[in-house]
């Protein structure tokens, strides 16, 4: 199954046109419609979601202290 996927805005009147597509005419087609507007809810829930992170020492141990382990 070929996939073709492209981004396009939905008209003022709820429309929406794709032209050019790479099919051949009577081909049957299944077509799927995701919105990539995320959310408020969603976005509450992940704060840290998409934000940038740094290890500064990745090798250490975490909280060896609370384990009675000496470092």
């Amino acid at each position: 199954m070929a996939t073709f996927k492209i981004r396009a805005t939905v008209a003022v009147d709820g429309s929406l046109i794709v032209a050019g597509l790479p099919f051949k005419s009577g081909e049957q087609v299944e077509i799927t419609i995701k919105s990539l507007a995320v959310n408020q809810e969603e976005r509450d829930r992940y704060p840290l979601r998409g934000k940038p992170y740094k290890y500064d020492l990745p090798f250490e141990g975490i909280a060896l202290h609370e384990w009675g382990i000496q470092e």
